[in-house]
């Protein structure tokens, strides 16, 4: 939980992600000696923060001694002395924040500064970031190492970009905060279907580009989407913590404040071209007007899917447009457009909601038993706890309903 924090603020003191790290972990690994015999102390976080940062200093001290005595040699050194920046009206006051940007440098391939950063600033295990990208782990892993490398050969700092770099390094920012609120949103893996922490980072994250960028249309989009899909929080699980569906969900209990913040920040978008993040507001936008589930716009909900998937063509972005498809024009087209996903992208079939989303079409149309074996396969497929109980509990009623259906007394072909 401390993590993202403790690294960022090291990293301000000795400009470099990787040693941040390390004695981020360093102090991690100082609380599992100590606090068994000390207890727990009433501040956990500013203990481990306080003991990274007096490595830090340590360490800086050490390089300073050694650069003294190679200039008393007469030989050439490196400046390492810490010299805190001072704050103007352009910096990043959010080491963070500043984390995210010393990540996301152009030096990085977009994939790689996704990754570290998801890593260093989300806290994320590595197979969390191989689910958020569809990839293997070995993949993700790879990307991590090297990405950390490419970081200190190249000399990159712990710094605040400006002006054109500023704006270059944007899109990978805005990425990389989206992805770590999807995992808080919706947990990969555990008992727990929220990640709350996680939301919380992200979204002030989001608001705080807002203040340093106010001009770019796609960061108040993407703090748009954040707030209305915060705002759903307190009814997307029920008292046991299982999840409850959008349609389920008790709609007094989303959060009209940040229901408000986010219509307000979709204004502040403009009115260019949206790009992926504003369009996904709007889609968010248009459950928030809903005051009933049956009340939902979902034609307009898939004509802004299907701008979406012009603006930023993804497999997970056509599998939302069939559902949007489906509720809007019926689910036998909406299985025929999942059908020519599902061909087109093979890798596909290891994602838990392909299986999902066919089986809910295949159960609308009521062909049960096809659905029971879509529902079972997502169960097998998802590493939440909460999902895969969820999607057990559908394919057993799926089972019950095509088990009716085939007795002599159902609706089934045997009971007619």
């Amino acid at each position: 939980m401390e993590s993202a924090r403790i690294i960022a603020t090291v990293a301000r003191i000795v400009r470099d992600v990787g040693i941040a790290e390390e004695l981020a972990q360093d102090a991690l690994v100082a609380a599992l000696e100590q606090w068994p015999r000390t207890g727990v102390p009433e501040r956990p976080g500013a203990w481990l923060t306080a003991a990274a940062k007096n490595r830090a200093i340590d360490l800086v001290r050490r390089r300073e001694t050694y650069a003294r005595r190679l200039a008393e040699a007469g030989r050439e050194f490196v400046d390492v002395t810490y010299d805190p920046e001072p704050s103007g009206p352009g910096d990043i006051d959010d080491d963070l924040l500043r984390l995210v940007f010393t990540a996301c440098h152009p030096v990085l391939s977009a994939e790689a500064r996704t990754a570290l950063t998801l890593r260093l600033v989300g806290g994320l295990r590595t197979d969390e970031i191989a689910r958020a990208f569809l990839v293997p782990e070995a993949t993700v892993a790879q990307r991590i190492v090297r990405a950390k490398r490419a970081l200190a050969k190249a000399g990159v700092e712990f710094e605040t970009p400006y002006g054109e770099e500023r704006a270059a390094r944007l899109g990978s920012v805005l990425e990389v905060i989206y992805l770590i609120f999807n995992e808080g949103y919706a947990a990969t893996a555990g008992d727990d279907l929220l990640r709350p922490g996680l939301c919380e980072d992200a979204l002030r994250l989001a608001r705080v580009l807002q203040g340093l960028m106010p001009g770019e249309g796609e960061v108040h989009g993407l703090a748009a989407l954040l707030e209305f899909q915060t705002s759903r929080t307190a009814a997307r699980t029920g008292p046991d913590g299982a999840p409850v569906l959008l349609a389920d969900q008790n709609r007094r209990r989303w959060n009209r404040l940040l229901i408000r913040r986010g219509f307000a920040a979709l204004e502040r978008v403009g009115t260019g071209a949206y790009g992926p993040y504003a369009l996904q507001a709007a889609i968010a936008g248009c459950h928030a007007r809903a005051v009933r589930y049956e009340d939902t716009d979902w034609r307009t909900i898939a004509a802004l899917y299907e701008r979406l998937a012009t603006v930023a063509p993804s497999p997970v972005v056509e599998l939302n447009r069939a559902v949007a498809v489906s509720m809007a024009y019926g689910p036998e087209v909406a299985l025929d457009m999942v059908g020519r996903l599902a061909a087109a992208e093979p890798g596909l079939e290891e994602y838990h909601l392909l299986p999902s989303v066919r089986g809910e079409l295949l159960a609308r149309l009521g062909r049960a038993g096809e659905a029971r074996a879509e529902f079972a396969r997502a169960a097998t497929l998802t590493r939440n706890e909460r999902e895969r109980a969820l999607l057990s509990a559908k394919a057993a009623a799926a089972a019950a309903t095509a088990a009716a259906e085939e007795s002599p007394g159902g609706d089934g072909p045997h009971g007619r």
